[in-house]
């Protein structure tokens, strides 16, 4: 079991409070990315910038190896107003780091402190900070601007804090982890009129909602029971006044499905049963669908590699295995598209009833920075020693 490096931790709390004050939502990153370079650059790495707008990948050689290894920490922020009430809370109104990627890239610059000072690995390390996880894809765009061509990887792993977990615990799965997230926009196209003369209008919020409740019996009536999936409508608009009778209505919906064949089923059921409720009522609907993050799925090898690892990191009382994947959905499924490794979780957990991420209240756990920015510095030198 490995005694973690804790004398960092004044300046990793410091760096991590400063980021949790700058919050800033995908792509528009600006301060933040100044704030990982210029740490990195005065670290004497190798730092790269503008990778999906405000990207960075920060490399660093050491002996001969021909390894490499990518390590990647997201750092955007969520549009929501802070409750913490710490005195580095937000200092941007309605954005703060609800999910924790102030803690996950403090970690990673707390590794990269660690590993040049150190210097104990054979091979190239690519440091990769990436933009927009929690909306626009930032891994993708990442990956459209050549991450992996111009800063190759032999494998690239990820974590995310989870305070649900033990403290210091971590928690791998192979295969299927992660669903993928698709997004669908409905509008219904009715006729106005007054709302006491319904008759001599087509009224799209009742189409609408006929819609929304049809769609409720893809999950149950149309994907087989082995196969996760779920509809959730988010958003249902329409009409400015009670005696008044829109033209539209509109409802945005999330899908997710963890098998490639369910995902496509659920796209075809949800455009069938629109198309079908609005026409039953006079109306027609239009219908705006977008793929987004794939399913992550974790290759074999490598999962079983890195939990090896921290069996002997943290002791194999603090390594699990998750029993079920998870609905949610993560961009570094692209980098598994494209390169072999794996993406687990890491307990951080203060007490039972912490607050879950994107949660105003919610504030990444400190104390887990030292542990892991050393078991990042480690897996990095126990990776390239690899045969």
């Amino acid at each position: 079991m490995t005694v973690v490096t804790t004398n960092l931790l004044p300046d990793l709390v410091a760096l991590r409070h400063h980021l949790h004050s700058i919050p800033e939502i995908g792509l528009s990153e600006i301060k933040t990315s100044d704030v990982i370079a210029n740490e990195l650059t005065s670290l004497g790495y190798e730092v790269t910038r503008g990778l999906a707008k405000t990207g960075i990948v920060a490399s660093l050689t050491s002996g001969n190896g021909t390894k490499s290894i990518g390590i990647r920490a997201d750092f955007d922020a969520l549009p929501i107003s802070e409750q913490t009430g710490a005195d580095y809370a937000s200092t941007h109104p309605g954005v703060m780091h609800a999910c924790g990627h102030d803690g996950h890239t403090t970690i990673l610059l707390g590794a990269a402190r660690m590993l040049a000072e150190r210097r104990n690995f054979d091979g190239t390390v690519h440091l990769i900070f990436q933009p927009a996880e929690e909306n626009f894809g930032g891994a993708k765009l990442m990956m459209e601007d050549g991450l992996f061509t111009r800063f190759p990887c032999d494998a690239v792993f990820g974590l995310h804090n989870e305070p649900s977990l033990p403290f210091g615990s971590f928690v791998f799965r192979e295969g299927q982890m992660m669903a993928a997230a698709d997004e669908c926009k409905i509008t219904v196209v009715g006729r106005g009129g007054h709302g006491a003369e319904p008759h001599l209008a087509a009224d799209p919020i009742v189409c609408g909602a006929s819609i929304i409740m049809a769609l409720q019996t893809i999950v149950s009536r149309n994907t087989h029971a082995s196969q996760p999936a779920v509809i959730t409508v988010g958003t249902f608009n329409g009409g400015d006044a009670s005696n008044v009778i829109p033209e539209r209505a509109e409802m945005c919906l999330t899908v997710r499905a963890l098998d490639p064949q369910t995902r496509d089923d659920l796209e075809e059921r949800v455009r069938t049963i629109a198309e079908g409720q609005a026409a039953s009522y006079g109306m027609r609907v239009e219908i705006d669908y977008e793929r987004f993050y794939p399913p992550l799925v974790n290759p074999k090898a490598e999962t079983t590699y890195v939990r090896a690892f921290a069996q002997r990191f943290a002791g194999t009382d603090k390594v699990h295995d998750m029993l079920h994947p998870i609905m949610g959905s993560e961009d570094f499924s692209y980098f598994l598209e494209e390169r072999p490794g794996c993406y687990f979780l890491m307990g951080t957990a203060r007490t039972e009833n912490d607050p879950p991420l994107h949660h105003p209240k919610y504030d990444f756990n400190d104390d887990a920075l030292p542990i892991g920015a050393t078991f990042w510095t480690e897996l990095v030198e126990d990776f390239l020693a690899r045969p």
